[in-house]
């Protein structure tokens, strides 16, 4: 009884946060349920059980075409223009790849923010750098929501750490708190009233054009992900710190708390600022080359 109260809680927190992905989630499970369903011993031959499964297919696929079909909307095809990026001698190159690489591996999660100020233009172009990553057809998914207001970081705080109390005493589980242990991470977030910037991140899997049809985003979220990439490397560029946030079940709040409409979904939540005097982070070490790289 126990594993279906906390399977029941989960659904909740699931429908509650990741809308999405339990509905790709029920439709999955609605065609295996119709396979199974189909499954006599009057099959004759596999192609006529490769034809039931080719038709389950088809019709699993139709909810997403009926989708793309509200977006009645054509692109005009975009013109091309020339394209030459600086070339270096490869002797830069090997410079300037070692460089960047130093540059990147000094990052680290911080935990610990100084409230000391910092320019908004450097916020400004952090994002700018953002919105240069590749998305799905261009249709740039992303929204940046940046938090200055002391009040409104208060109130993300106790968004998020009600929200987090609940995931490390039940949502979570043990095994996932035990792996966290060594970080030395807890439901607690003081920094998200010290950090003088916090940036959420929203993803959205479809916006409106000019003339009000549905513009559909592909691959949103892998878009929007490769974006925070780009971020977390311009913040690390001019500086700053920040720690990849990812507050679960909280994301209906914080959407309410930003002004976002509902087609929004919270990706990730990152504070900025400058690292604290006695700011300290685990003495963690990063695999080596050998271990995440594959040539063929």
């Amino acid at each position: 009884m126990g594993v279906i109260v906390k399977l029941y809680e989960y659904i909740q927190d699931l429908v509650a946060e990741r809308p999405e992905v339990f509905l790709a989630f029920a439709l999955v499970l609605c065609v295996q349920l119709r396979i199974l369903g189909t499954r006599t011993p009057t099959y004759e031959s596999q192609s006529f059980k490769n034809s039931t499964l080719a038709a389950d297919i088809q019709e699993a696929g139709a909810a997403v075409d009926d989708e793309v079909a509200d977006a009645d909307h054509s692109e005009e095809p975009e013109e091309h223009v020339p394209y030459q990026p600086i070339r270096y001698t490869e002797q830069e190159m090997v410079e300037r790849s070692r460089a960047h690489y130093t540059l990147m591996n000094n990052r680290r999660s911080v935990r610990d923010f100084s409230t000391e100020d910092v320019p908004r233009e450097v916020i400004d172009n952090i994002i700018r750098v953002g919105g240069t990553g590749p998305s799905g057809a261009h249709t740039e998914p992303w929204t940046y929501v940046v938090v200055r207001s002391a009040e409104k970081k208060r109130e993300i705080r106790e968004i998020i750490e009600a929200e987090e109390k609940v995931n490390y005493a039940r949502r979570m589980g043990e095994k996932w708190v035990d792996d966290l242990s060594h970080i030395g991470t807890t439901w607690s977030k003081p920094y998200l009233e010290e950090c003088p910037y916090i940036i959420i991140v929203f993803k959205s899997a479809h916006s409106k054009n000019p003339d009000g049809s549905k513009k559909i985003h592909y691959y949103h979220e892998i878009s929007s992900s490769i974006g925070v990439g780009f971020l977390l490397g311009a913040v690390q560029n001019a500086g700053l710190c920040s720690v990849t946030t990812t507050p679960m079940n909280a994301g209906p709040k914080l959407r309410a708390v930003c002004g976002r409409p509902e087609s929004e979904k919270v990706l990730v939540l990152l504070p900025v600022g400058y690292p604290r005097s006695d700011a300290t982070v685990p003495d963690l070490h990063r695999k080596p080359l050998n271990d995440i790289m594959v040539v063929v």
